[in-house]
């Protein structure tokens, strides 16, 4: 068992070993590419699969039952590559972000964010599938470029506060770089977003990235590679987001997976869960230990 220590003036001191909760048992999940923990379901989870699959997304839960099925309306899958959870337009409303954001040839122009208000599923929804999907209220189209160049990148972030969106590259030996779109996020026009700054992870992958995810108070960030997780924390007095790109990363245990792409929060911000591509992913878990003291 790894256990990480994070040495900092911060809440968050260690990191369980990694449990499997389950194996997602919906066969139509079958490449794990995003994840993110309802705000409007209590114990539902949120997936999509990676390039391939149609415009959808899966609900589950943690013992691993389908809880629903529902295309977004509006939009286009071309390589979505990670999801996140976050504010949006209307006040006290849960918003799931898709991030169609992958380019391996590095050649997109722009990149697209879907973002879509959080269904609240029924017992009705359980019986809904790949072939027969409930709908989703319409998608906005957020359309995102880079200000210096074109990016491959599986690491899509938003702040549960401010609905600041993050990017962030996945580049394989070297630091992996940030990119802020702030809100108000309009859609309908191409938003150029600012280079915040690089993120130097203690794995021998350098900054190949695949997935990250903002704790529900908005003080750490936690991405993960193929390998393992890690985590950087927001030092405790400071206010401005933006400072956690310039603190020391800390890796942990995330637990063996076939090709892990996927991390979020718990909803209550108390573990870490991952999901792996595949058929029949698990669903694992990291508790985070916090000192008792702070």
């Amino acid at each position: 068992m790894l256990i990480s220590v994070l040495i900092s003036v911060a809440l968050l001191v260690s990191f369980g070993a990694p449990t499997t909760l389950a194996n997602l048992k919906n066969p139509d999940i079958n490449e794990s590419s995003g994840l993110a923990a309802s705000r409007s379901n209590s114990g539902i989870y949120w997936t999509h699969n990676d390039s391939g699959d149609e415009p959808l997304v899966y609900a589950f839960d943690a013992t691993g039952e389908s809880r629903g099925v529902f295309r977004v309306a509006g939009a286009k899958a071309r390589d979505w590559e990670d999801m996140a959870i976050g504010p949006g337009p209307t006040r006290n409303q849960s918003y799931l972000y898709l991030g169609d954001i992958g380019d391996n040839d590095h050649a997109r122009a722009e990149i697209v964010v879907y973002r879509v208000a959080e269904p609240t599923l029924t017992e009705a929804d359980k019986r809904s599938s790949k072939d027969k999907p409930r709908t989703t209220v319409a998608a906005e189209a957020i359309r995102l470029q880079y200000p210096d160049g074109k990016f491959d990148a599986e690491t899509l972030l938003v702040h549960p506060t401010s609905g600041n969106i993050y990017i962030i590259t996945k580049v394989t030996l070297r630091n992996a770089v940030v990119y802020e779109a702030p809100a108000p996020l309009a859609p309908g026009k191409v938003i150029t977003m600012t280079r915040i700054g690089e993120i130097k992870v203690p794995s021998l992958l350098g900054g190949a990235l695949t997935g990250g995810s903002i704790s529900p108070d908005g003080r750490r960030v936690a991405l993960c590679d193929y390998l393992q997780g890690y985590e950087v924390v927001l030092p405790a007095k400071s206010k401005d987001f933006n400072h956690i790109w310039k603190q020391n990363v800390t890796g942990f245990n995330l637990g063996k997976r076939e090709q892990g792409e996927s991390i979020t929060y718990r909803a209550d911000g108390k573990a870490l869960l991952a999901t792996s591509e595949g058929k029949s992913p698990p669903l694992i878990q990291v508790e985070l230990r916090f000192d008792k003291s702070q």
